[in-house]
């Protein structure tokens, strides 16, 4: 699933086409993805002009001048196609912009989703209205995870897993944040002293910072606007390398934990 750096640059990519241009059309080549589109959505935006993009946790947001925002979430496989030279059979959404830009939303496995929400209510949309700060905001600092952590018993990597503490974090980039700051993802959260913690949320910002100047990590399908793949994966110290070495000199391991890989170092992570 794309996480917040293929989000984010999925963002900046759409802002180059989009950002003050008028939508001249909106075409629907499917009633749904994961739910159906919402109703109005056509006429809602014909016409509009787009504002400016902007991104809340997994999610893309298109504003517009008619106070609407379209909110767009890629799900396991969804992209954005620039400018293609034929459309496919996944191109579920097209918006065809004044000026002759073409994008297309293509979703082959429709795990993905389109709302379309009045703007000044934007933060009480269900999906955003109990989430926690974004990573790369100022609000999101070792005071916040320490009172987020405070006498938990749950594992550091579970809770910072939780979109109610912080927003937007993945499997992928926690794996790799917890590493760089030397913590256990198994260990427990109310028992990480706060030079850990200010560790943590360094090494948050700094792998999620690194990934999006990639352009992401390429999994299965994912693929920056363009077309491009992100090549964050290559800079991978634990995710994915069970059995490989780590920087220390140890060996990356894995385990299930809650449903999902935890790959760590038992040498440098305690």
């Amino acid at each position: 699933m794309p996480e917040l750096p293929e989000v984010e640059t999925t963002v900046r990519g759409l802002a180059r086409y989009l950002e003050g241009e008028r939508i001249a059309r909106i075409t629907l080549n499917r009633p749904d993805l994961r739910h159906p589109f919402p109703p109005g959505l056509v006429q809602a935006l014909t016409g509009a002009i787009v504002t400016k993009l902007g991104r809340r946790a997994k999610y893309g947001l298109i504003h517009t001048d008619r106070s609407h925002t379209m909110i767009f979430h890629l799900g396991m496989s969804g992209r954005w196609r620039i400018e293609p030279e034929v459309l496919e059979k996944h191109d579920h959404l097209v918006l065809e912009t004044g000026t002759g830009h073409v994008l297309a939303l293509n979703d082959a496995r429709r795990f993905g989703l389109v709302d379309l929400v009045d703007t000044a209510l934007l933060d009480s949309f269900p999906a955003f209205a109990a989430m926690g700060p974004e990573p790369l905001g100022d609000e999101f600092d070792w005071r916040h995870l320490d009172a987020a952590f405070a006498g938990r018993f749950a594992p550091v990597k579970v809770l910072l897993l939780d979109q109610r503490i912080v927003a937007g974090l993945g499997n992928i980039y926690v794996c790799e944040a917890i590493h760089r700051a030397g913590i256990r993802p198994d260990r427990r959260s109310g028992w990480v002293s706060r030079k850990a913690l200010e560790r943590l949320v360094l090494a948050i910002k700094e792998v999620l910072t690194e990934s999006i100047a990639a352009g992401g990590s390429t999994i299965r399908d994912y693929a920056q606007p363009n077309g491009e793949l992100g090549y964050f994966a290559a800079s991978w110290r634990v995710y994915g390398r069970e059995g490989g070495a780590c920087l220390c000199g140890g060996t990356v391991q894995r385990f299930i934990q809650g449903g999902r890989s935890s790959f760590w170092c038992p040498k440098c992570q305690k």
